[in-house]
């Protein structure tokens, strides 16, 4: 990040949501075919929460476009096997419903590809149903499988962070499915950002900007398994559905990256032969959206305190690793010691430089600052948090003005 962008937000308390409208009657968005600076991808797709499309020169030196794809640029099923041959894979079954998504199920890895095989053979059908890999966490379960590298425009990524740092889990995923395998309509988990990439194959996406998908909801509240079933013209069902705007369309090739922004309902389909790969993710620009979404979920459901004190202290502890690696890296830009964090958070923050990390923590401070002034917080028994939010806050706050008062963040 830039100079002039952390300027334009560094005193943001709320940041501002451009109009979504020019969405509503175009079928288009940005595509990237050459060099973006991140201070650009900042300040054009992630604050404003805009959709975009990166050309497949981004992923041309993946090593998994090379190893995972044929010469006739389908999946290569041989070196495939040899790679993950018994792994154990989560695999969903398009054809069914169960609830608003697909039931899954745990299967080999080499199973799946017999299956897949069969299917071709089979004209792209299978007394099985459409099967369809996805949601498995390769990156956390095989490290050393190294094949992709996150591209820099989505490499301030708390999430992710947050759970390596705890060696618990993560929300990098690779799908893998064949033509017609599909996602139903949703958002993403926590109205996370998402980024996408296609190893090989095509998609078709389907987006709506945040807001429209209240128009789309059953006289139950529900919101559609499938936003293109004839159901939807049931005004006696969905009686506001003719009020949304047409989704985007967008057809994605392989090697192309799309980057979906928070709240933005999806519905996905393989129209051919596909593989890809998929991070969620948040950072300072949507960590507001995604604590406003938590507060409303745990309202509507009525959610009992004790269950407040554990999402509570969540969000706490995830606060104060980002803030803790944070000020460790803007302390070391002033001493010259990196030896107090990962070294591939050393490399991300480096890349992103002080003015991310000083972004990143007064955005840190305004979510503290949130939760202090909840009602349900306010409840809670603030002595088994391992850090006092207020102590955190006046920890950040010392950083940043330290780090003023040092010039760091007024170097060019």
């Amino acid at each position: 990040m830039d100079r002039e962008a952390y300027r334009n937000c560094c005193s943001l308390i709320k940041v501002p949501r451009q109009s979504y409208e020019q969405f509503w009657s175009s079928h288009f968005v940005d595509y990237i075919d050459r060099e973006l600076s991140y201070s650009k991808f900042f300040k054009k797709y992630l604050l404003p929460n805009h959709p975009c499309m990166f050309s497949r020169r981004f992923t041309e030196d993946w090593k998994c476009r090379k190893q995972w794809v044929s010469e006739e640029g389908k999946p290569d099923f041989q070196k495939l096997l040899q790679e993950f041959d018994e792994t154990p894979v989560p695999v969903a079954n398009c054809n069914a419903k169960e609830y608003n998504a697909n039931p899954k199920q745990v299967m080999s890895f080499k199973d799946f590809i017999h299956y897949w095989k069969e299917y071709i053979q089979n004209g792209h059908s299978s007394p099985k149903g459409c099967l369809y890999l996805k949601d498995w966490h390769m990156s956390r379960d095989l490290p050393e499988h190294n094949v992709y590298t996150t591209p820099v425009f989505f490499s301030s990524d708390w999430l992710n962070e947050y759970w390596d740092t705890l060696e618990v889990d993560d929300y990098r995923f690779v799908y893998m499915g064949p033509k017609g395998s599909w996602t139903p309509f949703h958002a993403d988990v926590f109205r996370s950002y998402s980024w996408s990439a296609n190893i090989c194959g095509r998609k078709k996406w389907l987006l709506y900007p945040p807001g429209q998908e209240e128009f789309l909801r059953d006289t139950h509240g529900n919101l559609p398994y499938d936003v293109t079933s004839a159901e939807l013209r049931d005004r006696g069902l969905f009686p506001h559905s003719e009020e949304a705007c047409q989704p985007l369309e967008i057809i994605q090739e392989a090697g192309e990256i799309i980057f979906v922004p928070s709240g933005w309902h999806h519905q996905v389909y393989n129209l051919e032969d596909t593989i890809s790969i998929n991070h969620n993710w948040l950072n300072g620009c949507n960590v507001d959206i995604m604590w406003q979404f938590l507060q409303n979920e745990l309202s509507s459901v009525q959610k009992e305190i004790d269950e407040w004190r554990n999402t509570m202290d969540s969000w706490h502890q995830h606060c104060q690793i980002i803030a803790d690696n944070r000020m460790a890296f803007l302390n070391a830009c002033s001493t010259g010691d990196t030896s107090d964090y990962p070294r591939h958070l050393s490399d991300t923050l480096t890349t992103l430089g002080p003015y991310h990390a000083a972004f990143d923590l007064q955005r840190v401070a305004h979510i503290i600052e949130c939760l202090l002034c909840n009602e349900d917080f306010k409840r809670l028994d603030h002595s088994t948090l391992t850090l006092q939010p207020e102590t955190m806050l006046q920890q950040i706050r010392e950083t940043i003005q330290s780090t003023r008062g040092q010039h760091l963040l007024y170097q060019e």
